[in-house]
């Protein structure tokens, strides 16, 4: 058996599955996606691709070790998603061609049934309880949704610098060891609290 094609599909507003297939007419599935980067996660999917194309799906350790060793770098978001993509088609592949659940060959089952949750929104709460009723009338005892109405995000560029608080003195957790070092007289003005070290003790 040879693998012959990967194709992705991106699916909005933020998903990418993938298809593998080989040349005995058996397909795998799987899901390379880190969320907001599907088309990234995508590209690396496709480069990847040369290498595994004309190879053997089933030899999935092999496959898995060469792809993320045998590059100059390795690791990362997008190659670590692009490859759990990759791994899941594969192993999708080798059930199928054994006549076997996944779970089996990957030790067995471990339960027989997995409570899930229905997502339900909740931008807005009055539109809430109805959601979560629709849900319940489908079977779920579970359900996920936003808390309040939807959000007007402020970023820093629209804001003065004058209205970011300042932030004591701070301790710097770096450069020399000696104590004196360590003390900055500058006051932060940092919209983010990277003063919360003015409450260390440095040592000398």
């Amino acid at each position: 058996m040879k693998i012959t094609r990967l194709t992705t599909f991106l699916v909005p507003p933020r998903w990418c599955f993938l298809k593998i297939e080989t040349d005995e007419g058996i397909t795998g599935w799987g899901e390379p996606v880190l969320e907001g980067r599907a088309h990234t996660v995508a590209a690396m999917v496709e480069e990847l691709a040369d290498y595994l194309v004309g190879k053997d799906p089933r030899h999935i350790e092999d496959h898995w070790t060469v792809m993320y060793r045998a590059g100059f770098y390795r690791g990362g978001g997008i190659h670590m998603s692009a490859l759990a993509g990759i791994d899941q088609a594969l192993w999708d592949i080798k059930g199928k061609a054994l006549g076997v659940p996944v779970s089996e060959l990957l030790g067995g089952s471990v339960r027989d049934r997995i409570r899930v949750y229905s997502w339900i929104g909740g931008d807005r709460p009055s539109d809430t309880a109805a959601a979560a009723k629709a849900a319940v009338a489908r079977g779920f005892t579970a359900v996920k949704m936003n808390g309040t109405e939807e959000l007007q995000f402020t970023t820093p560029t629209t804001r003065s610098s004058a209205a970011w608080p300042t932030w004591p003195p701070c301790a710097r957790p770096w450069g020399p060891t000696s104590a004196s070092a360590w003390t900055s007289t500058a006051a932060c003005t940092s919209p983010w609290p990277r003063c919360w070290c003015a409450s260390w003790s440095p040592t000398s």
